[in-house]
């Protein structure tokens, strides 16, 4: 009897641009991000996660694009934010908003050209006790301005300071719940984005 075969591999993979808000070693939110990446490569055929670190981006200052270029670092992100067909943030909630460091990685993307306009995005929170809610709606806000198409459900606001455990001491995430949360989540930004791109090849 022959073997069984494996399922072909999907004709669309989408490449997610992964960004955590937080730069601590054992960050709960890049632990997300991880944890995305791992739900994709074990149950989500067609969903690549890549995360891109925004910990070397310097301040804001446009007195940095000399001669109409940008920096280094800042060149190396937008290209990456560029070539994305979609995104994901994680990010905690600092005094009820965005992260310095996102906000900041946010604000690089924007300079013209728009690196983040017409894809579809997803968020994760891992914070207190609202589990970082405060901090979704105001990237949301963000994103109207910046053409960025987030999903609307489901929402996952992660309380990581609450039991059950969530995360263990090198930000891994650890529960079992949290885990299918961020699945459902992922399913959610793959249909969304492919149905987006859809729209945009018909529109052509």
């Amino acid at each position: 009897m022959a073997a069984p075969t494996a399922p072909p591999p999907p004709k669309t993979v989408l490449r997610v641009a992964a960004i955590s808000g937080s730069l601590r070693r054992a960050s709960a939110n890049t632990g997300l991000i991880r944890a995305a990446a791992e739900i994709c490569r074990e149950s989500i055929p067609g969903l690549q996660i890549d995360h891109v670190d925004i910990s070397e981006l310097p301040l804001l200052n446009t007195d940095l694009e000399a001669g109409g270029g940008f920096p280094p670092a800042v060149e190396a992100f937008r290209d990456k934010v560029s070539s994305a067909d979609c995104f994901l943030f994680a990010s905690p909630e600092y005094n009820y908003s965005i992260s310095g460091p996102l906000k900041n990685a946010l604000d690089w993307g924007s300079r013209p050209p728009n690196c983040w306009a017409d894809r579809a995005a997803a968020m994760l929170s891992a914070s207190g006790s609202t589990g970082g809610s405060r901090s979704q709606y105001h990237i949301r806000q963000v994103g109207v301005f910046l053409d960025i198409h987030f999903i609307n459900k489901p929402e996952v606001f992660t309380k990581a300071h609450l039991p059950p455990k969530k995360f263990d001491v090198d930000g891994n995430l650890i529960d079992s719940e949290t885990k299918e949360q961020v699945r459902n989540m992922l399913l959610s930004l793959q249909e969304f984005s492919l149905r987006l791109q859809g729209k945009s090849e018909q529109g052509n």
